[in-house]
């Protein structure tokens, strides 16, 4: 038998909590991935919901975490000293569709900031139908968190689903 690593314990935290608030009915998981890359020797965990019950999610968010193989060897190789990199990177991707106005993505790079905090990247990419009339289109807007997120603060990922939650409803007020 051999210990979890940090990886496996913060998505089996937030894997559960999520699932947890599925059967209470206040979100609808949409998708759910696991990836391993035996060729890198890295992780990725990808979990997408939305606060609407029913029908097609029309804003959905998702829950990323990844972990390298330096971010491995670091939590299994002690003697390395490199402890300072025994964690996963972190970032969660809003995805919606609106009306191609430079004023809607000003404001959702602000409702997100002020959520977020100053302290976090948002970036947010386009996506439109070339033979379409451009007027809607697929925003998919990411927030990047900067820095390692170590097992340590992983009460923190609990506390983050409520971030999770008012973000996906101050995005969905603020483009309809």
């Amino acid at each position: 038998m051999f210990d979890p690593t940090a990886f496996e314990n913060m998505k089996v935290v937030i894997e559960g909590t999520l699932y947890d608030l599925d059967l209470s009915g206040e979100i609808r998981i949409l998708d759910r991935n696991d990836l391993l890359n035996s060729a890198k020797i890295s992780r990725k965990y990808e979990i997408s919901f939305t606060d609407q019950m029913e029908g097609q999610a029309d804003i959905y968010c998702s829950f990323l975490m990844e972990a390298s193989l330096a971010n491995l060897a670091a939590e299994l190789l002690p003697a390395a000293r490199s402890s300072m990199l025994a964690g996963c990177h972190i970032y969660v991707k809003f995805y919606l569709k609106h009306p191609n106005e430079l004023s809607l993505f000003q404001k959702i790079e602000r409702i997100l900031i002020d959520i977020w905090g100053k302290d976090r990247t948002i970036k947010q990419v386009v996506m439109r139908d070339p033979f379409d009339d451009g007027k809607i289109i697929s925003n998919e807007t990411t927030v990047i968190f900067n820095r390692l997120v170590l097992e340590d603060q992983i009460d923190d990922l609990v506390s983050m689903i409520d971030y999770l939650m008012v973000s996906l409803k101050s995005l969905r007020s603020s483009i309809r």
